[in-house]
């Protein structure tokens, strides 16, 4: 079993206990929760050439205050299964959001298939464009469904493992779509299912687009012209493989002058360490996003 899968395996157990095990809830179905609610719903994805499904939380008072609120966009870990996006814990997110005063939307993804189950959020060819499946097709489909603040004010990107990378190269890829963007225990270059090693995506060019390091000398023009730009990552000192790349990034952006939040804990690439540290972290997002109003 590979390191990624382990980490992912981790969040999921994790995440069916604390969140009442919304992997079983079928499609279309609500599962009631004190502070809200979890839906599970689907749509077509020009950029999957097919049906693309998330889980989405609607915070508590949803269907009655007129409020547009807000959206932390949640990207699970790779590889996975094609119900991967349905062990986020997403519930605990946002009920995270709301103790810190500030409620969400908060919308998990799918981001694999049964057969394609480590595509690296990365646009691969028509049929498999995961980046453009999050940042355009997604993104039109909360918006013109749900309630929501639709500028890059009201949108967050984080990511756990795999999602960090994905949250991190799409966010800097994107800058104008969303104004907070967090890796938890991510990478920065797409890797092997392992995670051990970086893939070869072809060119030399086609390297450089899917590293975040590629975007740093032009991170601090794009972030101060699109600010505000809440970037933040972490990592704990016992992961096996990604800390090295972490603390790289964090001395780029430190050398380029570019604003950002990072920290190395004392813990493990698990879902018990990503507990540890999800309350601080999604209090962080949701007070640099716009409020619902």
């Amino acid at each position: 079993m590979s390191h990624r899968r382990v980490g992912l395996v981790a969040l999921a157990c994790l995440a069916a206990l604390a969140a009442g095990c919304a992997a079983s809830a079928r499609p279309g179905a609500v599962r009631r929760d004190p502070a809200g609610q979890v839906l599970d719903r689907a749509f077509h994805s020009s950029a999957l050439r097919g049906t693309e499904h998330y889980a989405v939380y609607l915070p508590a008072g949803y269907a009655t205050s007129g409020l547009r609120y807000p959206v932390i966009y949640a990207l699970h870990g790779l590889p996975s299964s094609d119900r991967g996006y349905r062990r986020m814990g997403i519930a605990d997110w946002g009920q995270g959001a709301e103790e810190a005063g500030r409620p969400v939307i908060v919308v998990a993804p799918q981001g694999a298939r049964a057969g394609d189950t480590d595509p690296e959020w990365h646009d691969w060819r028509p049929g498999r464009d995961w980046e453009s499946a999050v940042a355009v097709d997604l993104r039109r489909e909360i918006d013109g469904r749900f309630r929501t603040i639709r500028d890059r004010r009201g949108r967050a990107l984080i990511g756990i493992s795999a999602g960090g990378y994905g949250a991190s190269i799409i966010g800097v890829r994107h800058p104008r779509l969303y104004s907070v963007i967090q890796s938890w225990s991510g990478y920065f270059r797409a890797t092997n299912p392992v995670g051990d090693a970086p893939l070869e995506l072809g060119s030399p060019e086609a390297d450089s687009a899917a590293s975040v390091h590629s975007y740093v000398r032009r991170a601090k023009r794009v972030f101060r012209r699109d600010r505000p730009i809440a970037f933040g990552f972490f990592v704990g000192d016992e992961d096996p493989y990604f800390v090295p790349e972490n603390v790289a990034l964090h001395r780029e952006l430190v050398a380029a002058g570019v604003p950002h939040r990072f920290a190395v804990y004392r813990g493990a690439h698990t879902g018990a360490f990503w507990e540890e540290h999800r309350e601080e972290w999604i209090r962080d997002a949701v007070r640099a996003l716009a409020p619902a109003a």
